[in-house]
């Protein structure tokens, strides 16, 4: 069971967006508005994450790296990443699905969800981070080394992992993680760091919820729960559990090269109207990666792809999963 105790039920009415990605200061705009949690959350959701996971840490370079883990650690190990500012309760609703098969681990990087906050970040840290989960939770005792499913911010991360440590990989999936190709613009941006405001309550602080890049959800159920765990309590209300001093003197790299140099299997997935990840983007990835990995796109999904179609993204990934299982790359590496 989680060592974190759930947040209180929300006492007014919750956001239609949650905040993410880059941008990381509180975005303007009128917030659609519904009352009391939401009434139609379907049974998938509530059945899914009724199956609560074994909460851990483990140590790395001096800071205690939080994970879920779901499944029999005699399954081959699949590790999932969550995206910049976001954490392991992304992905409570999709972990359970593949847990039949897998010893599946959703881990939180430093400086977010229930991880400790360095000093410094480095990808080269996060990377590490990565293994050492996978090493925590299992993974690499079986023959069959464990994949990485990551998403946005956390693709950029396994893709270093993938050029650096890929032959103890079986595989990585990349969740729309764009690599732009010269002249388009990528990265975060500059940004002053200041602390983070402190809310007295539960439901001011999660009217500051913003997806980033700005969209819109139906599911609104899935925005109550991340946006909730996205929060701790401290002495005055609520704050946000993300450092807002990760971003200081930091570089993403080049993640056009560490694509190119992934030593293990790899497939990339797009949502369909993803505004970080459109059409020539994911050419373009294809292209580097020598037009021989999986191009995945989900229909009907922005950018947020376990938000907008949660149960595409566990149809789609399954079958993936499954076809690595039997098939042959063709793709040297």
């Amino acid at each position: 069971m989680s060592d974190t105790p759930p947040l209180p039920p929300l006492p007014g009415p919750p956001p239609d967006t949650v905040r993410e990605m880059f941008d990381l200061a509180p975005t303007q705009g009128p917030l659609t508005p519904f009352h009391g949690r939401h009434p139609d959350a379907p049974k998938w959701f509530t059945d899914t994450v009724a199956q609560i996971p074994q909460s851990s840490f483990v140590e790395v370079k001096g800071a205690r790296i939080h994970y879920l883990r779901w499944g029999d650690k005699k399954r081959p190990g699949l590790l999932l990443v969550h995206g910049n500012a976001a954490h392991a309760y992304w992905w409570s609703f999709i972990a359970p699905f593949l847990a039949r098969d897998y010893n599946v681990a959703a881990m939180d990087l430093s400086g977010m969800g229930d991880s400790d906050w360095r000093e410094h970040y480095t990808m080269e840290l996060f990377a590490q981070e990565q293994l050492a989960v996978c090493e925590d939770a299992g993974m690499f005792a079986l023959e069959e080394p464990p994949v990485i499913v990551a998403h946005s911010f956390g693709g950029f991360v396994t893709m270093l992992t993938g050029a650096l440590y890929g032959e103890r990989l079986y595989g990585t999936v990349i969740v729309d993680s764009p690599v732009n190709p010269p002249g388009r613009p990528g990265g975060p941006p500059e940004r002053k760091i200041k602390p983070h405001h402190i809310y007295p309550n539960l439901a001011a602080a999660l009217a500051r919820f913003r997806l980033m890049p700005p969209q819109t959800s139906e599911n609104l159920y899935l925005l109550d729960w991340v946006g909730r765990h996205s929060l701790k309590k401290v002495e005055g209300g609520f704050t946000w559990k993300f450092d807002p001093a990760i971003w200081r003197s930091f570089s993403i790299g080049d993640t056009a090269a560490r694509l190119k140099a992934t030593k293990c299997r790899i497939a990339v997935f797009r949502g369909e109207h993803s505004v970080l990840m459109p059409p020539e983007i994911g050419d373009y990835m294809f292209n580097l990666l020598g037009r021989a990995a999986p191009m995945v796109e989900i229909p009907q999904a922005q950018h947020h792809i376990m938000l907008d179609q949660p149960l595409a993204f566990v149809a789609a990934l399954r079958a993936l999963l499954a076809d690595w299982e039997h098939s042959t790359p063709n793709r040297r590496v």
